[in-house]
C-alpha cells in the first residue's frame, strides 16, 4: 500500500485505488463502465446486486474464480475479467 492507495493489476494494466476498495469498485475506476466479464452470447456483464446473489461480477483474481463485489483489493492482484 502507498498514501492508502492499493496497486493492482487488471487485464494486464495498472490500476491504484483507495485501500479497501473492492475488485468491482477497482473495475468502475479502470474501464468506467465496470464491466467485470462478457457472457456467451458477447454481451457485456457487470456487478449488479453488489452483495454476491447474481454471480454477474466473475473474474480471476490471482488465477481463483471470485466475486468482484465480495473481493477487497490486495497489492499486487492480478484481475482478470475473461475467463
Amino acid at each position: 500500500m502507498n498514501n492508502g492507495h492499493t496497486l493492482l493489476n487488471i487485464d494486464g494494466h495498472p490500476v491504484r485505488v483507495q485501500a479497501g476498495s473492492s475488485v468491482a469498485a477497482a473495475l468502475r475506476v479502470a474501464g468506467g463502465m465496470g464491466v467485470a466479464r462478457t457472457s456467451v452470447t458477447g454481451q457485456p456483464r457487470a456487478p449488479f446486486c453488489g452483495m454476491g446473489v447474481c454471480q454477474e461480477c466473475r473474474v480471476l483474481v490471482d488465477g481463483r474464480r471470485r466475486l468482484a463485489c465480495q473481493t477487497v483489493c490486495a497489492e499486487g492482484m492480478r484481475v482478470e475479467t475473461s475467463e
